[in-house]
């Protein structure tokens, strides 16, 4: 037993996964909000595009924006919430009494995140399918979808998880990611702003963010055709190290105050 709480296991991966879905967030934004307005959106560019392969394309195109804003839901908000919330309760300090390090916990919790993660994205591409009528997917489309979300969501983990550290405190972390998450659907043009429509200023720092390439490029994509990497990948790089730094005043803080 004592090994178990040292290494991750599935019994501590169940034990967070029970936490994960016991969170009414991310039902609520990571799995009804992101189908609703799937369905909504996609009917609105529907009757403004004429039928056929254009508004086929068009419709995929916004289906495969408005899916990250499930990594955002579950994982950035979601989470950052429960663990705030966890904090302010002392439930990490506790589980340190009981054995359990917190290295165990956090990568299990990671991993439950990611489980939950794609659950939902099965539900949305489940109704994607059966109701709007998306463009079936290049097998390199497909699997680039996939890593690209993966790749976003351990991104959005560690800013879960810097931000809930430092703020300590789930009312203000509930508004800080709140925040974050209506800005991120806007500029990444999740909100039925398209990244053409913003300002010059608004742009630049779209740019720099990987959920404005979902929106705007991931079709491309997905139907298998060549794609510059390069642009997409900087704003992986730069939303990482907005991450990692973030990580790195929150082990500092945590430092401190055991000190």
């Amino acid at each position: 037993m004592k090994d178990r709480k040292r290494t991750i296991s599935l019994q501590m991966i169940l034990f967070e996964f029970r936490k994960t879905i016991g969170n009414p967030y991310v039902h609520i934004f990571g799995v009804g909000m992101p189908v609703l307005m799937m369905i909504v959106i996609t009917r609105v560019v529907g009757m403004e595009v004429p039928e056929g392969e254009m508004r086929s394309q068009m419709v995929t195109a916004v289906f495969l924006g408005i899916g990250a804003l499930i990594p955002l839901a579950t994982v950035l908000m979601g989470y950052a919430v429960s663990h705030a919330q966890e904090l302010e309760k002392g439930i990490p300090q506790r589980m340190e009494l009981f054995g359990i390090r917190p290295l165990v916990s956090l990568c299990s919790r990671a991993v439950s995140e990611v489980l939950f993660m794609l659950a939902a994205f099965c539900v949305y591409f489940t109704v994607g399918f059966a109701v709007v009528g998306v463009n079936a997917p290049a097998v390199s489309g497909a699997v680039l979808y996939l890593v690209c979300i993966l790749a976003l969501s351990v991104i959005l983990f560690g800013l879960a998880h810097g931000v809930a550290s430092l703020l300590r405190k789930f009312s203000l972390t509930y508004c800080v990611t709140m925040l974050l998450y209506f800005a991120l659907m806007m500029l990444g043009g999740m909100m039925g702003i398209s990244y053409d429509n913003l300002s010059a200023p608004l742009q630049a720092v779209a740019r720099l963010l990987p959920m404005t390439y979902f929106s705007r490029d991931f079709y491309i994509l997905w139907s298998g055709d060549s794609y510059n990497f390069a642009p997409m990948l900087q704003a992986y790089l730069f939303l990482g190290a907005a991450a990692g730094i973030l990580l790195f005043f929150a082990a500092r803080g945590g430092r401190r105050k055991l000190h």
